[in-house]
């Protein structure tokens, strides 16, 4: 008669996967983010872990939590556990004869700059498979299963990225506007999350707007676009993104002094150990000349 005893078991894995991502971020705010989950629910799993390993692994304190030295003790060795663990599940699905690229793109990117080339890529590479998913944050491509991404950031040094363009302000509006518009009385309409681009452009060029804050305000940078090719007010323009509606008369320019922000259109890789075979010639295609 065979004997089956009962095995310990350890904690489960989203509650581990809760810990690391809660230590390497110093935040439950943030490796709920991280994680598509509540800051709650990441205290929970931490709770468990706690309960499971019978020791305190974070500590509350004034200005969030921090590390007990037996958390900082485990903390790197979970991370490089789901280090390796992120690439043999990426190594698992590079298998796949399968061409199918996952984007991943900051919302206006995905709206206004990726669509066309998305066109040409298909015209030149139609057994491609492509997948976006619009973000306002860049993902890991260490840990998340995303072939690209292209944000507006702040350049690094990281040999993986490219720098497609330069990000600079200046003010447009719709033709209709053109002859007629003042900065301090026509409507100045924002994106929520460039809230101070008015404020950057105006004390960057010595140009009175008015109040920089005052005008309709939108979710969308795409959304704030398409109200300003209806003639709703003017818009602060990020070049990069609105280019192509300059081009086709959608949208005119107020002036010609613009702003750069210091940041810029990146495309970034994952790491060339993690790459699907011919990404990089699909990284050329939307990055290159043809696809302008």
């Amino acid at each position: 008669m065979s004997v089956l005893p009962n095995r310990p078991k350890g904690p489960p894995l989203n509650a581990l996967r809760a810990f690391e991502a809660a230590a390497r971020l110093q935040s439950f705010v943030a490796a709920g983010e991280e994680l598509g989950v509540t800051p709650g629910a990441v205290s929970q799993h931490i709770k468990a872990v706690e309960a499971w390993a019978q020791v305190t692994l974070f500590r509350w304190q004034a200005q969030g939590v921090t590390l007990t030295a037996e958390g900082r003790d485990v903390a790197k060795a979970f991370t490089r556990a789901f280090d390796e663990m992120a690439k043999a599940t990426q190594t698992l699905r590079n298998l796949s004869p399968t061409s199918e690229i996952h984007i991943a793109a900051l919302p206006s990117v995905a709206q206004l700059w990726l669509p066309p080339r998305l066109g040409h890529l298909r015209t030149l590479r139609p057994e491609l498979k492509i997948s976006v998913s619009a973000m306002e944050a860049p993902p890991s491509l260490t840990r998340d299963l995303f072939d690209v991404a292209l944000f507006i950031d702040n350049p690094t040094e990281n040999p993986e990225e490219r720098i497609l363009a330069e990000d600079v302000l200046f003010p447009v509006c719709a033709t209709v506007l053109l002859d007629s518009h003042a900065f301090t009385d026509t409507p100045l309409l924002h994106d929520q999350t460039w809230s101070e681009d008015w404020r950057l452009w105006s004390e960057g060029t010595g140009t009175d707007v008015g109040d920089p804050t005052a005008g309709p305000k939108y979710s969308l940078y795409g959304l704030a676009v398409e109200e300003a090719k209806s003639g709703a007010g003017l818009l602060m323009a990020h070049g990069c993104l609105i280019a192509p509606l300059i081009e086709t008369g959608a949208l005119c320019r107020v002036s010609e002094n613009e702003v750069p922000t210091g940041k810029a259109l990146v495309m970034t890789l994952p790491y060339p150990s993690r790459r699907k075979a011919g990404l990089e010639e699909v990284a050329d295609l939307l990055s290159g000349p043809l696809l302008l």
